[in-house]
């Protein structure tokens, strides 16, 4: 296994285009490597292209499945659309940030005064309605062609966000099959292979918040799970030749 720093990309090319697998790359250097060499990426370029955004995210999960999506308004932050967006949707509603993580960049929008100061602070606004919940969504992991691990974020009381990163606890207990079989259809169909689906189950219905191509470890260290094992074992039995040759002519590049 070689790892090349994607900053040396096109220094080290000979390396790459020995590669069986480029693993991880970074999304400016899909074209290239997928286009260009005709590479063998993880994630697949559906994972990383759909994951790149909420917006790309949303306008995916709209084209196979908007029932699983919040109702979601994508607009340019112009004047007339921040006014629509106060008529559209009553206080209290939901602002993202386009492309953020671990809970950073999505705010609870209680009153007009924090939409604008939002509103000021993005070129676009993406804004859901509120879904009522008992404090707590559900992380799926999907690793290649299964669910890796799936649990519970419960917030502490009073708080909007159940990530981790905001002081959320995990919970293992009483996961719902249907919602992992939902993020396993829609995986399948997206060819997602290497993502975190955020669940919201609210009015008993499943809804898709975000899907994470690089998600946190902290639910899957603390279950003493390995997901690099997991990650080696799926690109072996998809990508490469059976055992026991296979881990002996391996040529992978993290990039």
């Amino acid at each position: 296994m070689k790892y090349i720093k994607p900053a040396n990309m096109f220094r080290e090319m000979d390396m790459i285009k020995q590669a069986d697998i480029v693993l991880f790359p970074e999304t400016w250097q899909v074209p290239a490597l997928v286009y260009g060499l005709k590479k063998t990426i993880f994630p697949s370029v559906e994972t990383l292209q759909i994951g790149y955004s909420k917006v790309e995210t949303t306008r995916a999960l709209w084209a196979i499945a908007p029932q699983v999506v919040p109702y979601t308004e994508i607009l340019a932050s112009t004047p007339g659309n921040r006014a629509k967006v106060l008529e559209s949707f009553p206080i209290s509603f939901v602002a993202k940030e386009n492309r953020n993580s671990m809970g950073r960049g999505v705010f609870l929008i209680r009153n007009e005064e924090e939409f604008y100061q939002y509103a000021q602070n993005n070129e676009v606004l993406y804004i859901q309605e509120y879904l009522p919940n008992d404090g707590k969504d559900l992380r799926i992991c999907v690793v290649g062609d299964r669910i890796f691990t799936a649990y519970w974020r419960v917030g502490t009381d009073g708080e909007f966000l159940h990530n981790v990163a905001c002081g959320g606890q995990l919970c293992y207990d009483f996961i719902p099959q249907d919602a992992c079989e939902l993020v396993l259809q829609l995986a399948k169909q997206l060819n997602i292979n290497h993502a975190g689906f955020d669940v919201m189950i609210s009015n008993g219905r499943i809804y898709i918040l975000e899907i994470n191509v690089l998600f946190g470890n902290q639910g899957i260290l603390a279950r003493g799970l390995s997901l690099e094992e997991e990650i080696y074992q799926y690109l072996i039995r998809t990508y490469l030749s059976p055992y026991p040759t296979a881990p002996n002519s391996v040529n992978k590049i993290i990039s």
